[in-house]
């Protein structure tokens, strides 16, 4: 059963684990430190591009950059896992200069909306951690299959949006602040929060296996790509609230 994060897959174990030693092997403590090293690439990228926009300069240069740039890296880093020591730090630089400048022109809008949305997501990250490690919500086959469900749903729904975008149809009920475009956001939150403990369950999973050491790099881009969402969907939401 594979995990809904689209970086990760079960299958990636199995080989690698015969070759390498436990000496050289992935650790949760590890892949910890390397997450915390990768956040603190993106958070200071990311407070340059708000000081960027503080300043009076133009930001969106580093938004469609940083968009653009951290999708091919994290395609890169998809198809080439055992590049991520290098990827994935870039990657973190890229998704900074975009975090940066839309949080700064979010915030313009709805003043301190952006501190407000990262506060919910380092709260649902550590909610979650708990959940997970107490075991209170026990990451089974079930739970896997129904939040592989979802996420393909919500990519199949956006997917479709951005489609029909082209031809000048619009589809405002998700995209709004009306009802339905606030429950469906808080659906998209919800599942990108159920993913963080399917991220856990990997990272611990690929520890046991004994999965080789540079696999830390890979599991901490991993969780990267499912905060960046969390912290994306919950940055809309509140937009979405503001507007009501």
């Amino acid at each position: 059963m594979e995990t809904t994060n689209p970086v990760f897959s079960d299958t990636i174990f199995g080989d690698w684990a015969r070759e390498q030693s436990r000496a050289n092997a992935m650790t949760v403590q590890g892949t910890a430190s390397k997450c915390f090293l990768l956040l603190a690439i993106l958070t200071g990228v990311a407070a340059y591009v708000w000081g960027l926009g503080q300043s009076g300069a133009n930001v969106t240069p580093w938004i469609i950059g940083g968009a653009i740039g951290g999708l091919v890296l994290a395609l890169i880093t998809c198809f080439a896992m055992k590049w991520a020591a290098v990827t994935a730090p870039f990657y973190a630089a890229a998704e900074g200069a975009f975090l940066g400048g839309i949080s700064w022109y979010f915030n313009e809008m709805y003043p301190g909306i952006a501190f407000n949305a990262m506060a919910l997501t380092l709260t649902v990250l550590l909610v979650m951690l708990s959940l997970y490690s107490s075991r209170i919500i026990p990451v089974t086959d079930k739970l896997r299959t129904g939040i592989v469900a979802a996420t393909g749903a919500i990519f199949l729904t956006y997917l479709i949006s951005w489609l029909v975008s082209f031809f000048g149809v619009s589809v405002p009920m998700i995209h709004g602040s009306g009802t339905i475009g606030i429950v469906f956001s808080l659906v998209v939150v919800g599942v990108a929060a159920f993913n963080l403990m399917l991220d856990f369950d990997f990272i611990e999973r690929g520890a046991q296996a004994g999965a080789p050491k540079a696999m830390e790099w890979y599991g901490a881009f991993g969780l990267l790509v499912t905060l960046v969402w969390l912290y994306i969907s919950i940055l809309r939401l509140l937009s979405k609230l503001q507007r009501e």
